[in-house]
């Protein structure tokens, strides 16, 4: 299953950021699904597509590369870096995903800034 929950999270990466938009992620996602941010904010399947639909004409021509992309069991971990366009900052993106009957049901997304990458590990220098 592993294989199939990587290939899932890969489809659906690649029709987010190619032409098909949110449209074609829709079907990927449960109709339960949950995104959970670090601020603690969670958004229903709606509003998370609602949001990401209103992101994607700003970040059209965002280049992903993908770092990692692991799986265990019904998680998938996919660690990106992502190069926003007209001069936008690079970031790093760690999703934590779960997988549901071969759907999307929960994500969990961490970004930070390429740029502040070693400020933020100076809490090891304690």
């Amino acid at each position: 299953m592993t294989t199939q929950h990587k290939q899932l999270v890969q489809q659906a990466l690649a029709q987010l950021i190619g032409d098909g938009g949110v449209e074609a992620l829709e079907p990927l996602l449960t109709n339960d699904f949950r995104h959970h941010r670090p601020d603690g904010l969670t958004r229903t399947k709606t509003e998370w597509l609602t949001d990401v639909g209103n992101a994607l004409t700003p970040l059209a021509g965002m280049e992903v590369e993908v770092v990692h992309l692991l799986s265990d069991g019904d998680h998938v971990i996919l660690h990106t870096h992502r190069h926003l366009p007209n001069g936008g900052p690079a970031i790093a993106v760690v999703d934590i995903i779960r997988i549901t009957n071969n759907q999307i049901t929960e994500a969990w997304e961490v970004i930070e800034p390429l740029a502040d990458v070693n400020s933020h590990l100076a809490w090891w220098e304690l």
